[in-house]
């Protein structure tokens, strides 16, 4: 066998093997009763091609802002330009690190925008090789987003206190859907009318990346909007029918509104 034919064969092995994916992804959705459209199935397959390749070395995980890596889809990216175009957030806390690229991402947004700063959070300053991007903007915090203490830290770095200022939130640190939940209760009342707290990677646990046995983010959220109405998921946001973050991108409501087509 030549090395193209065991690259092929190679090929060919990971597309059986997402193809299974697929189809248990749809036999579980009919299973627990969740009607599926074609249009979906469609949706759907591409978004576990496009998460499984990131696994195998491409797509997300090879996704960069000014030789940064972010780990995050250019779908998503687009949308966070337009949110902080719109909100003119001047303080982003962000948990979760990683390497500091989308750090970097909305740092130069907030350079376009002429204000802001970003507040970023994780427990390991050393990911990644420790080499994470410098930017005035940015301030690094190293510790656990559910920490009193780290908390503390996040809302008076930088500039002073956020008292008055425009907040937006991203939570993108551990995934399990008890620590989601106590973030959103944390960091939630931080979320200025109009912003939002985005809650990442949400497609984990079956929605549709398959889950692994343990509720992850879509399980924090469902119960949070039902004890919070001033919050609703923004459905302008997955327009472009695929995010990573389906029903994640939770938009602070103005008093007395109905949430509409962005309710839970």
């Amino acid at each position: 066998m030549t090395s193209r034919d065991a690259s092929r064969a190679d090929i060919q092995t990971g597309m059986q093997m997402l193809a299974d994916k697929v189809k248990d992804h749809l036999r579980s959705l009919r299973e627990q009763g969740r009607p599926v459209s074609a249009e979906q199935e469609i949706r759907d397959a591409f978004h576990l091609r496009y998460y499984y390749g990131g696994l195998e070395g491409g797509t997300w995980t090879q996704t960069r802002w000014m030789g940064a890596t972010v780990l995050k889809t250019p779908f998503d990216l687009r949308t966070y330009q337009e949110l902080l175009f719109g909100v003119r957030p001047q303080l982003i806390i962000e948990t979760g690190t990683a390497h500091g690229g989308s750090a970097l991402y909305f740092a130069h947004l907030c350079d376009i925008l002429g204000e802001g700063r970003v507040v970023t959070i994780d427990i390991d300053p050393a990911f990644g090789g420790g080499q994470r991007p410098r930017h005035p903007r940015i301030t690094y915090l190293t510790g656990s987003s559910t920490d009193p203490a780290v908390f503390a830290r996040a809302t008076r770095s930088g500039a002073g206190s956020l008292a008055g200022e425009r907040v937006m939130v991203v939570l993108d640190s551990d995934h399990s859907a008890a620590h989601v939940a106590t973030e959103l209760e944390l960091y939630a009342l931080l979320v200025s009318e109009g912003s939002y707290i985005v809650v990442e990677d949400s497609n984990i646990s079956g929605h549709p990346v398959p889950a692994d046995g343990a509720p992850g983010p879509m399980e924090a959220i469902v119960p949070f909007l039902e004890r919070h109405p001033e919050f609703g998921a923004d459905p302008a946001c997955e327009r472009h029918l695929f995010s990573f973050n389906p029903r994640g991108w939770l938009k602070r409501l103005p008093a007395g509104a109905d949430r509409g087509g962005g309710g839970a």
